[in-house]
This record gives structure tokens, C-alpha cells and sequence, in this order.
């Protein structure tokens, strides 16, 4: 309500933020599980309620969730996280249908690898990890450009878009052979 008193209205609303615990079916904690599903789908679904109301009544504006590549396909430590991030990709594309008659763009943002605190934990090697203020850049183009999918690095995300059309045998495969597990 501040916002849209003191600016007449909302331009582009970012939803950006995540919970990364580390989590395999060995180390299960239904606690973690759910503080991540809270902060990464239940946040994401507070930020509707508050704007959603208003994007619809002024008939524009834009809508971007962030997801992750983690939510494209299962992924070794991602038990609570990439089932978040899935979520989010079906609710952007569930939002694109609704809004896009409308005049309200809708984005996902699905970003590899980024430099942050939270990937600063991972024990593994990240193939194509970029800084915060590169990913930064390639969201604000993505938006810009009108994008609806942003995933960058293009040269992993690329690889993983395409190992989704192969059979399910061929992903596992890849995960298992690229990292060890």
C-alpha cells in the first residue's frame, strides 16, 4: 500500500528469495523440509496476496518468480529444496496464463550456479558458477527483453533443458555420472 501511495502503482515486483538445506533421503529433516517449503512456496504465495490485487486493478505491470535449475529435475541434495523450485515453475506458468491476457507480464527466473552465501556451503564442485552481480545483470536483461523462461548460464542451463527430453534413464545417468553419487 506504501508503495503504490507513494509511486501510483507497481512497475515489476521480484520475488527473490530461498531456503537451501542440503538434504538427501539419508539426513531427512521433516523440520528443514519445512521451513524451506514455507520460505521458498509459502513466501512466494504471500507476495501474490499482496500484489496480486493490485497488478490486476491497474492492468499492468510484472510478475517475476525466482525458481532454479534444482527444479527442472531431481538432483542429489535437493530433497526439500528442488520440489520448491518446481513448484514455482508451475506457478509462474499457471500466472503466465492467467495474466498475460491481461496485460501483466509473468517471468521464472532459473538460474544456475550463482556466488552467495547459500552456495558457499556446497562441498561439490558448481559447474559455470557466476557472481551475484553477473546473475543480476542476466535477470534485469531477462526482464527487460520480455523474457518469460531467464535461466542463465546458458552453456549448463542449455545442457540440463536438454537432458529433460531424454528418457528419464539418461538424466539419472548424467546425475550419477557427474557426480559420483
Amino acid at each position: 500500500d506504501a508503495i503504490v501511495a507513494a509511486w501510483g502503482g507497481v512497475d515489476v515486483v521480484i520475488w527473490l528469495a530461498a531456503l537451501w538445506v542440503p538434504m538427501r533421503a539419508d539426513n531427512f529433516d521433516l523440520a528443514a523440509a519445512r521451513r524451506t517449503i514455507e520460505i521458498n512456496q509459502i513466501g512466494a504465495l504471500n507476495l501474490l496476496a499482496a500484489v496480486l490485487p493490485v497488478l490486476l486493478d491497474q492492468g499492468r505491470g510484472q510478475l517475476v518468480l525466482t525458481a532454479s535449475v534444482a527444479g527442472w529435475g531431481g538432483m542429489p541434495k535437493a530433497l526439500a529444496y528442488g520440489q520448491t523450485k518446481a513448484a514455482l515453475n508451475h506457478l509462474a506458468e499457471t500466472l503466465w496464463i492467467d495474466l498475460n491476457p491481461r496485460g501483466i507480464g509473468v517471468a521464472v527466473v532459473n538460474p544456475g550456479f550463482v556466488d552467495t552465501p547459500a552456495t558457499a556451503t556446497n562441498t561439490f564442485t558448481m559447474p559455470a558458477l557466476i557472481s551475484a552481480d553477473e546473475a543480476a545483470l542476466r535477470i534485469l536483461a531477462g526482464i527487460s527483453a520480455g523474457e518469460f523462461n531467464i535461466h542463465f548460464p546458458r552453456r549448463f542451463t542449455g545442457v540440463l533443458k536438454f537432458l529433460r527430453l531424454l528418457p528419464i534413464r539418461c538424466w539419472f545417468a548424467v546425475i550419477r555420472r557427474t557426480t559420483g553419487l
